[in-house]
C-alpha cells in the first residue's frame, strides 16, 4: 500500500505544487551548510556552473527545470541562489522521482522496503538508497528467489546449482537467476 501511494505523497509535495503553478518554493529551501561562496564569480562563471548542473542531470529532472528558471531570470541573484540553495532541493526531488522510479518496476519484498524506508526518510536516506541501499536490498530479494525456485525444482542436480549460487555470493546468485537455473532444469 505504501509503494502505491508514494508516488502520489511525492507529487503533491508543496514543492511539486509550487513548481506546477509556477511559485517555485523549492528556492525557499535552507542554504548547504557545504555550498560553495559564489560572490567572486563573473555571471559568465556563474551561468557555466549552473549549465553544468545542468548538464550532469537527465532531461526533465528538476536540477533542468530549476536551473533553467535561474538561467531565465538572468540575475547574479537567481543563480547563486539556484547554486547555494535550490540545486539541492532540486536533486533531492530527482533522487526521490528515482527512488519511485524503481518501486514502478514492481520489485521484490526487500527493496520495496527499503525503498518506502528511504521515501520516509531524509535525503540523505534516499541517497543511501540510490547508491547502495538498492542492491543490498535487490540481493536480499535475489537469494529469497532461489531459495524459492529450491522448493519449486527438488531435484537434487537443481538443488545443488542453487546451493552452489547462495555459497558464491550475489553475482553467482544473479548468474543462477539469470542463466544458471535454465541450464539445470
Amino acid at each position: 500500500m505504501a509503494a502505491v501511494l508514494a508516488p502520489v505523497v511525492l507529487l503533491s509535495s508543496p514543492a511539486m505544487a509550487d513548481a506546477a503553478t509556477g511559485r517555485g518554493t523549492i528556492a525557499s529551501a535552507s542554504p548547504s551548510p557545504t555550498a560553495k561562496d559564489y560572490s567572486h564569480m563573473s555571471m559568465d562563471d556563474l551561468r557555466i556552473e549552473v549549465l553544468t548542473l545542468m548538464g550532469k542531470s537527465p532531461k526533465g529532472s528538476s536540477m533542468r527545470y530549476y536551473g533553467d528558471l535561474a538561467l531565465k531570470e538572468g540575475t547574479a541573484e537567481a543563480l547563486v541562489t539556484f547554486l547555494q540553495v535550490t540545486q539541492y532541493a532540486a536533486q533531492e526531488e530527482d533522487d526521490r522521482v528515482a527512488v519511485l522510479v524503481i518501486l514502478g518496476k514492481h520489485p521484490g519484498v526487500a527493496v520495496t522496503e527499503a525503498a518506502n524506508k528511504a521515501l520516509n526518510g531524509s535525503a540523505a536516506d534516499v541517497r543511501h538508497f540510490l547508491e547502495t541501499g538498492q542492491y543490498r536490498a535487490q540481493e536480499e530479494d535475489d537469494r529469497v528467489a532461489v531459495l524459492r525456485l529450491m522448493a519449486q525444482h527438488p531435484s537434487e542436480k537443481f538443488r545443488t546449482a542453487a546451493s552452489h549460487a547462495l555459497d558464491g555470493g550475489p553475482a553467482a546468485v544473479r548468474r543462477f537467476l539469470e542463466v544458471g537455473q535454465y541450464r539445470v532444469r
